[in-house]
């Protein structure tokens, strides 16, 4: 493993999102959010698909968003240890239902705001830079129930209005932004991504769309915002990537998987470039979608692309057209990938793949000709305490320094990557499963999938590991 000097200004350090890491769910006059209607367990993952049994949280289940680790309350201590670790940045997430309760409020919550002062302002004592997702998996319930959510022209209206009020709030604090975390989850699973909820006989594939539609003018409209209010900002969009290969070197298992990275694709794209492409636009008329366009949005994603792509990275995806292939699914892979021969999987059936994150690194960088950030890597396990109270994550750094070392391969390649926050440096809900036993963190956290436990940190093996990347530039990851 040949190891490279990463950037003297490249921002080393973590991500979390509001929903998963603060908990404190209607404190402080916050509204209720997508994630505060997930409970833990079966029923999960299909109401993130959209089967929405109430806009209220129902009696006798958990939901582990609605404390989760308690960062609300306890981020001081763990930005110490953040910056023990020698973060340079921290990416964490604003919970719009903070900011607007019900997303449509005459004025924002003090309170709500406040909090993000606060925040930030212990980041920056630090030296830990935000860096700040608008909407991670997040829309006020109050539009859900009122607007259907982002199938409503309304929505784009109000997030501008947020967008521009954290913004003119955070103007001389944070200076790295992203609109929508992963944007093509919305494709994937529907009410995480964009709160979506469906009725009998709806035409879902039109609903997904136009909803995409909504999210990219707001997007673009909340990217013209921030350089008119922080001129010296950047602000990118947000990639769950992943490159799909094909099965095998038959020309109908190339072209599923080229068709496959495009349903990702398609949002950067025009995020990036400020046009549908034409292989949407034929997707829209093949599949009789009738996308209600305004006559202005030509015009504002044209003129209003983003500045970095943010993209995360877990795991590469094949793909094949061979029925008795496709029979050997990879079990708890979102995007639905056949299982690959030739790569090991995590517990939760993630395979791992650290070539293919500097394949999807250089095909962003050829696709877009934009600066990258690595927003999210990480890798999820069942850590246990031993009898001396300490957390052996060794296959953590295994499979960390791998995909640093890739990181390290893409750059010299010539992509422009200006930063790595890994997943979850401290344990946080797990987004997919609502589970705390699969944990990303170099910082355990003792609670456990029940919401039982005393919240206590603990250092890992991980967390030593990673302060010596950071101190080493990159330089330093390890023995093979």
């Amino acid at each position: 493993m040949t190891t490279f000097e990463f950037p003297e200004h490249f921002l080393w350090g973590g991500a979390i999102a509001a929903n998963q890491a603060e908990g404190a769910y209607l404190e402080d006059g916050k509204g209720l959010s997508i994630v505060d209607l997930l409970p833990t367990g079966e029923k999960r993952r299909n109401i993130m698909k959209g089967h929405v049994p109430a806009f209220t949280p129902l009696e006798g289940e958990f939901y582990p968003s609605h404390e989760a680790i308690d960062f609300y309350h306890r981020y001081r201590e763990d930005i110490a240890l953040f910056a023990e670790m020698g973060f340079k940045a921290l990416r964490v997430s604003i919970a719009w239902a903070r900011i607007f309760p019900t997303g449509e409020d005459a004025q924002p919550n003090e309170a709500g705001l406040q909090f993000y002062d606060d925040l930030f302002d212990e980041l920056l004592k630090h030296g830990i830079q935000p860096v700040v997702t608008l909407a991670h998996f997040d829309v006020p319930v109050h539009l859900i129930e009122k607007y259907g959510s982002w199938r409503s022209r309304q929505l784009v209206t109000l997030f501008e209005t947020y967008a521009k009020t954290v913004f003119a709030r955070y103007k001389d604090k944070v200076k790295y932004w992203m609109t929508f975390n992963e944007i093509n989850m919305l494709l994937h699973l529907p009410f995480l991504g964009a709160g979506l909820a469906f009725n009998e006989g709806d035409n879902i594939k039109e609903i997904q769309y136009q909803a995409a539609h909504h999210q990219l003018v707001a997007s673009a409209l909340a990217v013209k915002a921030c350089h008119e209010i922080i001129p010296d900002a950047m602000i990118g969009c947000m990639l769950a990537a992943g490159s799909f290969y094909p099965y095998t070197c038959n020309p109908e298992d190339v072209y599923q998987g080229m068709e496959k990275d495009r349903e990702s694709y398609f949002f950067i794209d025009v995020q990036s470039r400020g046009e549908y492409p034409g292989y949407a636009k034929r997707f829209f008329k093949d599949n009789q979608l009738n996308i209600v366009m305004e006559p202005q949005d030509a015009d504002i994603l044209k003129n209003h692309t983003v500045d970095y792509i943010g993209f995360s990275y877990y795991s590469s995806r094949t793909t094949s057209t061979d029925p008795e292939v496709v029979k050997n699914m990879t079990s708890g892979n979102v995007f639905g990938s056949v299982a690959n021969p030739y790569l090991a999987k995590s517990e939760w059936g993630w395979t791992i793949d650290p070539k293919g994150f500097r394949i999807t690194a250089n095909q962003l960088h050829d696709r877009y000709q934009k600066p990258l950030f690595v927003v999210e890597n990480g890798f999820g396990a069942n850590d246990e305490v031993n009898a001396a109270g300490q957390i052996d994550d060794s296959y953590r750094i295994d499979y960390l320094k791998r995909h640093v070392a890739e990181m390290g391969e893409a750059i010299q390649d010539g992509c422009n990557i200006i930063g790595y926050t890994s997943w979850g440096p401290i344990d946080i809900v797990s987004a997919s499963s609502g589970e705390m036993r699969k944990r990303y963190g170099y910082i355990y956290v003792d609670r456990d999938n029940e919401g039982k436990g005393e919240l206590t940190r603990l250092k890992k093996k991980s967390f030593e590991w990673y302060k010596n990347v950071i101190a080493s530039r990159g330089t330093e990851l390890g023995d093979e």
